[in-house]
């Protein structure tokens, strides 16, 4: 008898067993197409949802301005926001397509002539005899200049095109975002009360605060870091620009992704900086030096006021996440790398300073829950 009856619980259990690892698998299966399928749609959805909760304060002060018109509000900030990402790319792109096409004139005339480099380029600290052989060897003789360095030529251009290509990708990558934060903002509201419902059946009773703390974050990241890189791109960009310094455009770019990935602006800065020496007259260089260095700084005072309300990222954990964006999704990955990053930083302090709960501590629901499903 007892023979029979553990044979046949045996067979429930390897019955069982079967049953449940079908069950695994297909969910497994599932999961994976599913996300094949949703996988193009991860970094703008996820993009937007961010731009959406940053900009949800000024679409409420929108909103009350234009009556209550929610979907009104969250539009106009999205065309405002294209605009903004559109008219500096036109005005790089177009700074760009100028020098290359007068490169390209001047190449097929074939009366290239480069000025010489003056003494005080050799004066440069650790590059300047380098810079100045490299410049006067340029100047001389193009022709040898440029069969010598043709490897390197090569790759710069290769790296240059690169760029480019990515750059219009991350652009309408961005404009993408924008239209789906425009989205999310029209029907708020619902959005938080699902993410909200998720983060309590996630985490449990401290779901509602993590998700406060998220937006929180997230607004702290994009005020305090990609507000104060633009802001500080502006700032040394218009120096750049009206010095007339080459490529402006394409170094106020460079500044931009610099100060998102937390490295000084002055990296940029100072090379630019001793060119300007190299060829304008010493009272315009010194103007411009100070410009470029105070404007440089300027991180150190934004920071601090733009940086928001209690919420205090270590700046290796924007480098990390800005730098690791942008090698796991491009440009774009540098915005959203330092805020996931940032995320993930706050949520991890919140839960050590958690103090350990015992049964006393369960709500009223999970206790009822408890008790149902023991039944």
């Amino acid at each position: 008898m007892d023979n029979k009856l553990e044979k046949h619980q045996s067979k429930i259990f390897v019955n069982n067993m079967v049953e449940s690892s079908i069950r695994i698998g297909l969910l497994f299966v599932l999961v994976v197409w599913t996300y094949d399928i949703i996988k193009p749609f991860i970094i703008p959805v996820l993009w937007g949802a961010i731009i959406a909760v940053a900009l949800m304060p000024l679409t409420m002060k929108l909103e009350r301005a234009l009556n209550g018109k929610r979907g009104l509000a969250a539009t106009i900030l999205a065309l405002l926001g294209i605009t903004l990402l559109v008219a500096p790319f036109v005005i790089v792109s177009g700074s760009i397509y100028e020098a290359v096409a007068r490169m390209t004139e001047v190449l097929q005339e074939g009366n290239v002539k480069l000025p010489g480099p003056t003494p005080r380029v050799a004066e440069i600290p650790l590059i300047g005899d380098k810079l100045y052989d490299v410049w006067a060897l340029f100047s001389l003789n193009l022709e040898s200049a440029m069969q010598k360095y043709l490897p390197e030529i090569k790759g710069a251009v290769s790296a240059f095109a690169g760029l480019l290509g990515s750059s219009l990708a991350s652009l309408v990558m961005f404009i993408i975002s924008l239209l789906i934060a425009a989205g999310f903002m029209a029907h708020a509201e619902a959005m938080s009360k699902a993410v909200q419902n998720v983060s309590v059946r996630i985490v449990g009773k401290h779901g509602e605060e993590w998700a406060n703390l998220i937006a929180a974050t997230i607004r702290s990241v994009l005020l305090g870091v990609v507000g104060v890189a633009f802001i500080q791109s502006l700032l040394v960009g218009s120096a750049f620009f009206i010095f007339g310094v080459p490529a402006a455009g394409l170094l106020t770019l460079l500044v931009f992704i610099f100060g998102i990935a937390q490295l000084p602006a002055t990296l940029v800065g100072l090379p630019v900086i001793a060119y300007v020496f190299s060829v304008q007259d010493t009272t315009p260089a010194t103007i411009f030096a100070v410009w470029v260095i105070v404007a440089g700084l300027s991180d150190n005072v934004l920071k601090p006021m733009l940086m928001g309300r209690g919420v205090s990222i270590p700046m290796p954990v924007i480098l990390f996440g800005a730098i690791g964006g942008m090698i796991t999704a491009g440009i774009i990955g540098l915005f959203l790398g330092a805020v996931i990053l940032a995320i993930w930083y706050e949520l991890f302090n919140t839960w050590l300073k958690l103090e350990q709960f015992g049964p006393e501590d369960i709500s009223a629901g999970d206790k009822a829950q408890a008790e149902a499903s023991s039944k």
